[in-house]
């Protein structure tokens, strides 16, 4: 269970923060991140695939609105 809540923390947060990595992140707000996965698991239940498929599309969408400049 602990490493789903993980990957689905990662998950929320990465849509909402592209420009912070999770590693610089504060103990704080990743567990508030943790907080919401557990939040999310619990209300999906067995749909859970479909949130982490949700966010990762809209991951993708934002990256394809804004694109990077090249180095």
């Amino acid at each position: 269970m602990h490493h789903k809540v993980e990957l689905v923390a990662r998950a929320i947060h990465r849509a909402e923060h592209q420009e912070l990595s999770w590693d610089s992140e504060p103990l704080v707000q990743k567990e508030r991140f943790r907080e919401y996965a557990r939040n999310a698991i619990h209300l999906l239940n067995e749909d859970i695939g479909v949130l982490l498929l949700a966010l990762e599309e809209a991951t993708a969408g934002k990256r394809m609105k804004h694109p990077r400049a090249a180095a």
